[in-house]
């Protein structure tokens, strides 16, 4: 039985003021017809009038705001922000193993491109993750992940900070520190304990040139973290593609002790680290400068010297 409904009068019902007009059966006065007092289910007339239905229960909307709700997270996840969960220790102390964080994955949809010093999410670029064990979700934390309402159980996808970007000179010697185009960084968000640089051969020294659509990654925690340096023999030189990266982490999310914003560090804010490519456009507005010049001074020399021409020859005549 539909909760809320009720039977129609089996018969007749006399009311003060009723019509005796044929047809009519105990109407009060001024109430349209079908209007029985006491009776709170909706009526044909009251239909039949356009009076609004009795609202559906909530078991029954239930289904629709669970759908509604889904199709959402997935634009969200798709579109705005995706949750990511953290499976090692290679960005200690900056994040723990277990921390969940929040990526903003709207920015690049208009051209953004990562900056030095943010933390950021990408695809593994070829290789990085072998031998790596393989996340097993079940397929609740599969369906979850997809739309968003948990972190992503990829294994494909990693986290680091960028060092360097196109054009970069990134280079460390012996233990350190790290230089960006000459500039030393002082790099706090290191993991206590670890040094910049390691001592070995094996990708802990390096100078590289950053090349263009590319970045260039490292851990925080440097001695337990195999990012750009330990993948330089490998297609794209251990820098990562731009259009590998699915966005910057923005905040720890979880656990609530943990709660966290992710700033980029004052240490990529230092003046010159930006001399080289700065200096760039303005070499290359430079030398196409000087062509236009010299055209420009050559017209005006060829003009000069026609109209010298022209005036000495009408002095003559």
């Amino acid at each position: 039985m539909a909760v809320g409904a009720r039977s129609g009068h089996e018969g007749p019902e006399e009311r003060p003021g009723g019509s005796d007009e044929p047809g009519v059966e105990g109407v009060a006065d001024g109430a349209p017809p079908g209007d029985d007092a006491g009776d709170g289910g909706s009526t044909e007339g009251e239909r039949a009038l356009g009076r609004p239905k009795k609202p559906r229960s909530f078991w029954k909307e239930l289904p629709l705001l669970i759908g509604i709700a889904l199709v959402l997270a997935l634009l969200i996840k798709s579109f705005l922000v995706q949750a990511f969960s953290i499976p090692s220790d290679s960005m200690q102390n900056t994040l723990q193993q277990g921390d969940r964080v929040l990526v903003d994955k709207l920015t690049p949809w208009f051209g953004s491109e990562p900056e030095r010093g943010e933390v950021i999410v990408f695809r593994d670029p070829g290789h990085w993750l072998d031998g790596e064990p393989t996340p097993d979700p079940n397929a609740i934390q599969r369906v979850l992940g997809w739309v968003g309402l948990m972190p992503s159980a990829d294994e494909k996808d990693l986290i680091k900070r960028v060092i360097g970007v196109a054009g970069d000179t990134v280079e460390c010697k012996g233990t350190g520190p790290v230089k960006v185009n000459g500039k030393a960084l002082n790099e706090p968000y290191v993991f206590a304990g670890n040094t910049p640089c390691s001592a070995d051969d094996q990708g802990g020294q390096f100078k590289v040139t950053v090349p263009q659509g590319k970045v260039w990654v490292m851990g925080d925690h440097r001695q337990n973290s195999l990012d750009s340096r330990y993948h330089q023999n490998q297609p794209g030189g251990g820098a990562v593609p731009v259009d590998n990266v699915v966005g910057r982490a923005i905040v720890i999310a979880w656990p609530p002790t943990r709660w966290a914003t992710l700033p980029k560090p004052d240490t990529f804010d230092q003046p010159g680290i930006n001399a080289l490519s700065s200096a760039a456009p303005g070499v290359l507005g430079l030398a196409g400068a000087v062509p236009i010049v010299l055209w420009r001074r050559r017209r005006l020399t060829v003009a000069a010297g026609r109209a010298a021409w022209v005036s000495g020859g009408t002095t003559a005549g």
